[in-house]
């Protein structure tokens, strides 16, 4: 297992979340899209990207077995509020707030997105169109699931305001901890594969230098703690909320 501290509050695994998540204690918020299942080949999705003009990535190795009921057992009892992308693969409670992302695509994509919540508000849905000539933002994308970061900063801001601490136990190339740290979040990232946890660390550490100008930036990065029952501030996990 690697741990990495970015910041006071930022701090990233790698490994696997089943034996990492247990450790840490208690979070506000679980924000993650969890691997559930990929409908093609990631070579013909990137030939179709190719085709749109709009590829800046190779091709992946992906490994799309979808997650354990174990696994979102665990992530629900680790947070009070959790936003889970794919719940409609999943056996989850019924829910009055799934979050929608509407890509706007063309052609044979999926139209939408579905994030399952346990927020108690209506559906909410943003449009965020992802290929194409015309796609928004300008990320590079890194991971074959990866989402848009407007699209993650906009399901933090779903959360409730005393949200503070967020995890997500398959953070891929990072991009919620991206979202997290730019709302001023804490953040804790879990991920298995080394060259994705590489991209999470580089991708947040670069929003760390850059933070949104009027939300406050996590402090400096504290002096490494090597021992894994301490969160953050050296508190005991179980304590920390």
């Amino acid at each position: 297992m690697r741990r990495e501290i970015l910041a006071d509050g930022v701090e990233l695994f790698m490994g696997d979340m089943l034996e990492v998540l247990p450790t840490l204690g208690e979070f506000d918020a679980c924000v993650t899209d969890p691997p559930y299942g990929i409908g093609e080949n990631h070579k013909k999705v990137a030939s179709r990207q190719n085709a749109a003009a709009v590829v800046d990535y190779g091709e992946f190795d992906w490994d799309s077995e979808p997650a354990s009921p174990e696994q979102i057992s665990l992530m629900r009892k680790s947070s009070r509020v959790q936003i889970i992308f794919g719940g409609n693969f999943f056996e989850l409670p019924p829910t009055p707030c799934w979050l929608v992302w509407d890509k706007q695509n063309t052609g044979d994509f999926a139209d939408c997105e579905l994030a399952w919540t346990n927020l108690p508000k209506a559906v909410r849905r943003i449009y965020w169109r992802w290929n194409g000539m015309i796609r928004k933002g300008n990320d590079v994308r890194e991971h074959p699931t990866q989402k848009p970061e407007g699209v993650m900063e906009w399901c933090i801001d779903q959360l409730p305001s005393d949200a503070r601490s967020i995890v997500d136990p398959f953070m891929g190339s990072g991009t919620t901890g991206v979202a997290a740290v730019r709302k001023g979040k804490r953040f804790i990232g879990i991920e298995k594969r080394e060259d994705y946890f590489a991209i999470a660390v580089r991708r947040i550490e670069d929003a760390l230098k850059r933070p949104d100008l009027f939300i406050p930036a996590p402090p400096p990065k504290a002096k490494q703690d090597a021992t894994l029952g301490l969160l953050f501030d050296g508190t005991n996990p179980k304590e920390a909320r």
